[in-house]
Formats: structure tokens, C-alpha cells, sequence
């Protein structure tokens, strides 16, 4: 026990306030926070006119180029221990499993959807929108709330209170950030909290990197958007084909997508559980701090 403790205050003061979990993720936000503002307003004020370029787009491309050097180098070094989640011997392997597993998932409740009735084909859409969809939400959602989501909030969350707090938290606040999209509702929120944020936070855990999530998130967005002409979140896009969604609004997503319906509810939950029942089994259920530490003080 004497051990543990001079161990605990082996640093000064400072540093342990510094390095504490909940203090790091704060100032991991506040970072964010401030490249999303840095690179609107270059954007806004300074920014070049690039033909077949939106706002958006030119915003969620600075964005990404601003954060992933700012989180490598910076954020990654905050809290005690340092950890880079974009640093992963098999990330190319993970990246691809989430863009083909992102994919599938969603093609499967647009199946269901389609044999029920409430999905159908009208005509053939165009690939006018291929950049954009690309740009903002696929590659530009997909890093910049990911790093926000699981490698800052759920991170750090995770190294105080454990996992099923940091699971339960992000989640909620994923759904709950979702509110300010077009056509948004409770239901919707609490729609992407149970299919998106468990399913996310449970590839953040299994993997312990970004490139799972990353590759979900981003194939989920491409696949239901550009591929099947469904609104992301709320926002209407041009898809490859030309299709409307009709019914009852419970299996509809009621304006604000599939992903808003039971069908994609269900199905992609029970395949982040089923993430989360893998993670749980490879031994990557993380503790309460306080858990661990009367664990290490019994050891000693």
C-alpha cells in the first residue's frame, strides 16, 4: 500500500491535475472545438474558390487536415497514459472491415426495408454528388467525430469510469448531437445513440484505434446517402439511384432517414452488440479508475 501511494504522489501536483482523465478529455474538446473554428473561419474569411467546391465541403476538408496533425501531436500527448489511436499495426485491415461491414449492415436494412414495402427504386439517380458525398459525410464526419466521440470523449471517460460509462455517455451524446440535423426528433436521437454509438464505441474498444469506427461511420453515411439516395441524418443527398421512402414513419425514419427507423435500429444494434460481446471476451473491458486502483493497492 505504501508502495501504491508513493507512486500516486511521486508527481507534483500540477502534473496530476494535468494528467487527470476528465481535466485531459476537457482540454481534448476545447481543442477540437477550436480547429472546427479555425477552419470555418479560414474558410469563411480567407478561403479560395475552388469551382464545384460548397462551403461545406471546403470547411470538413480544413477540418480534417487541422485535426488529425493537431490530435497526433497534441491531443494524443495529453492524460497520463499517452496514447495515439490513430497508431494501429492492422489499421488498414480494421479500415477496410469497417467500409465492408458499414456497407453491409446498411444494404441489409435497406433490404428489409424494401421487402416491407417502405423502400422502393424509382428511377436512376446520378453521381453529381460523388465529391461531396465523399468530402462531408463520409471522410469529414467520419474523422472529425470520431476523434471527438471515441478517441477524446470515450477515451477518456473510459480511463475514469470504465467502459460501460464511457459506452452509456457517448452514446447518448452522439444521439443528442444529432437534435440540430433537418427533420430531427427524440426518437431519431435515441435511434443513433443504440445503433451508432453502441456500435462505434464497441469497434473504438475491440480495435483500440480510430480505423474500425472511422471505416463504419464513413461507409454507413456513403452507402445510405450516395448509394441508396436516403437522407443522412436529415440531409437530403443525389444517390446512384432515385428512391422514396413511404409508410409509417416508425419504419421510415419519418423525414430524417432510415437510420430514424426501427428496421436500422434493430439491425445495426444487434450487430454493435455483438462488437461489444467480442470486445468483452478479448479481455478490452476497461475498469472504474478508483476499481483499478484498490485492485493495484491489494496487489501490492
Amino acid at each position: 500500500m505504501q508502495q501504491v501511494q508513493t507512486v500516486e504522489t511521486a508527481k507534483p501536483l500540477w502534473k496530476r491535475i494535468w494528467d487527470f482523465p476528465l481535466i485531459a478529455m476537457i482540454v481534448g474538446i476545447v481543442l477540437w472545438y477550436l480547429a472546427i473554428g479555425i477552419a470555418g473561419s479560414i474558410v469563411i474569411f480567407a478561403g479560395p474558390r475552388i469551382p464545384g467546391f460548397s462551403l461545406a465541403m471546403k470547411v470538413y476538408l480544413l477540418a480534417v487536415l487541422i485535426l488529425v496533425p493537431l490530435y497526433i501531436f497534441v491531443i494524443a500527448r495529453l492524460g497520463d497514459p499517452k496514447r495515439n489511436d490513430f497508431r494501429d499495426q492492422q489499421w488498414l485491415r480494421h479500415l477496410l472491415l469497417g467500409l465492408v461491414g458499414g456497407t453491409v449492415i446498411f444494404s441489409i436494412a435497406v433490404a428489409v426495408a424494401g421487402a416491407l414495402g417502405v423502400y422502393r427504386v424509382v428511377g436512376v439517380g446520378s453521381l453529381n454528388g460523388l465529391l461531396a458525398a465523399l468530402i462531408v459525410p463520409t471522410i469529414g464526419a467520419a474523422v472529425t467525430e470520431e476523434l471527438l466521440f471515441r478517441g477524446i470523449c470515450f477515451r477518456w471517460i473510459e480511463q475514469f469510469g470504465g467502459s460501460w460509462l464511457a459506452l452509456i455517455v457517448t452514446s447518448a451524446f452522439f444521439g443528442a448531437a444529432h437534435l440540430k440535423n433537418p427533420g430531427a426528433t427524440w426518437i431519431a436521437a435515441t435511434g443513433i445513440a443504440f445503433e451508432a454509438g453502441v456500435m462505434l464505441g464497441a469497434a473504438y474498444m475491440l480495435t483500440r484505434s480510430l480505423w474500425l469506427p472511422m471505416g463504419l461511420h464513413a461507409a454507413w453515411n456513403f452507402t445510405q446517402g450516395e448509394i441508396y439516395d436516403i437522407p443522412v441524418s436529415g440531409t437530403r443527398v443525389d444517390g446512384m439511384v432515385e428512391a422514396q421512402l413511404s409508410g409509417p414513419p416508425l419504419l421510415t425514419g419519418n423525414g430524417f432517414g432510415l437510420e430514424a427507423s426501427l428496421i436500422a435500429i434493430v439491425i445495426a444494434s444487434l450487430f454493435g452488440f455483438w462488437l461489444l460481446w467480442l470486445a468483452i471476451k478479448r479481455g478490452q473491458l476497461v475498469q472504474p479508475m478508483w476499481v483499478r486502483r484498490r485492485r493495484l493497492a491489494a496487489a501490492a
